[in-house]
């Protein structure tokens, strides 16, 4: 089991290169890009580095390039920094969560919505009146988890 270190080493290695994209590497490709995640193999050799960029599928995949064309020099940047023998290989991917959490929020929404639409148009019946009621409730708790 390799421990812990991997994890502290990640963190020290996202924080560090959040100020290296943002204040030394000069690509005009390189748009407004957030280092969200770096996770490393055990053997600390391999790091996967998880980026958001803000833009169009172009900016995304321009991004991308510009930060692969500048690995060696972000690279040397970071060894000056770390102090370990072997600096990681850098592996840059982009991080969609934003994007999907967005869409999850916008499908329980409409959800909620249209279970509102339900309530307000059926007056409370008998048995059948009473289980929509609950599936409102319980999307309106959805709702303000969530917000």
């Amino acid at each position: 089991m390799p421990g812990r270190r991997p994890e502290r080493l990640g963190e020290q290695i996202k924080e560090e290169l959040s100020l290296i994209i943002g204040g030394e590497v000069e690509d005009p490709r390189l748009g407004d890009v957030t280092v969200t995640d770096a996770k490393l193999t055990a053997d600390l050799r391999t790091a996967k580095v998880y980026v958001s960029v803000l833009g169009t599928q172009e900016e995304v995949k321009g991004s991308l390039a510009a930060l692969r064309h500048a690995s060696g020099f972000i690279r040397h940047q970071l060894g000056a920094v770390l102090r370990i023998r072997h600096i990681p290989e850098l592996h840059f991917v982009y991080d969609d969560a934003d994007l999907r959490a967005a869409r999850i929020e916008e499908l329980l929404s409409e959800e909620v919505a249209k279970a509102r639409e339900v309530e307000q148009s059926s007056p409370d019946q008998d048995a059948s009146g009473s289980a929509s009621t609950g599936a409102v409730d319980e999307a309106s708790e959805i709702e303000g988890r969530v917000s």
